[in-house]
């Protein structure tokens, strides 16, 4: 390879084995990214890689609510590749469709660790390897919910979970600008995957009556998310909202 080449870039996609996690991953290799695949299931991580063969694909066993396990991933990043471009921070999980009060802590605590704590430890990690890496920078793309501001019934730790992200990416925004790192959010409404196959059969809406709800392919969330992650490192997609068209979310409640 020439010197005048231009270097591939380099993805890290959580929760790749699995939903949105593996549209975009697939979606991030088409369009040309070496990606790292993260997640608690190595053979599921194993099935996204298999699905592009001859692509680059990296695949890293991870406990994103586990500090000593992020850091494992991010020293592996740095050890195969020398640097990292963008990061999908998708990992997440719900709890239990009950009102608050029947929740347990530990099912509390499980939504906090994996859709909170991981993002922040993984863009933690991130930071540290972009703002030191050559070129400097990159971008970082968490994955919010439109949950966030107009929630279901028996959503708490979710939907809690969901609206700090928001905080997360503002600011990861604002700490990230000295050193040319750039983060984003995408809110995802009814995408199709493993967890939304209930919405067929019926969810529960603001008056607790269930409804049927449209989705859409978890593709057009990847292609969103390599928009967002295509952009030159001046200008940012800082929120964008993508939902199955006729759901129930403008106006909800």
């Amino acid at each position: 390879m020439s010197q005048d080449a231009p270097q591939q870039k380099i993805a890290l996609v959580t929760g790749a084995g699995s939903g949105v996690g593996r549209a975009v991953a697939l979606g991030l290799s088409e369009a040309g990214y070496a990606v790292v695949l993260a997640g608690r299931r190595p053979d599921a991580l194993q099935d996204t890689a298999d699905r592009r063969p001859g692509a680059t694909f990296l695949c890293v066993p991870t406990d994103v609510t586990d500090p000593a396990s992020v850091q494992a991933l991010f020293d592996r990043v740095k050890d195969v590749f020398g640097r990292l471009d963008v990061l999908f921070n998708n990992a997440g999980t719900g709890a239990r469709p009950v009102p608050m009060y029947e929740l347990s802590y530990e099912e509390w605590r499980k939504v906090v660790d994996t859709n909170l704590t991981g993002p922040f430890l993984c863009t933690q990690a991130a930071m540290r390897l972009m703002k030191d890496q050559s070129p400097r920078g990159g971008r970082i793309i968490n994955n919010g919910s439109i949950s966030a501001t107009a929630p279901r019934p028996y959503s708490a730790p979710y939907t809690s979970t969901k609206h700090a992200v928001t905080g997360l990416t503002k600011s990861t925004s604002l700490d990230g600008r000295a050193y040319d790192i750039a983060c984003g959010q995408i809110d995802i409404g009814n995408a199709e995957t493993e967890m939304t196959q209930r919405m067929k059969s019926g969810v529960p809406q603001a008056d607790l009556t269930l409804k049927a709800e449209p989705v859409m392919d978890a593709k057009h969330v990847a292609d969103a998310v390599v928009y967002m992650a295509g952009l030159p490192l001046e200008a940012n997609v800082q929120f964008m909202t993508v939902m199955a068209t006729k759901m129930p979310f403008v106006g909800r409640g």
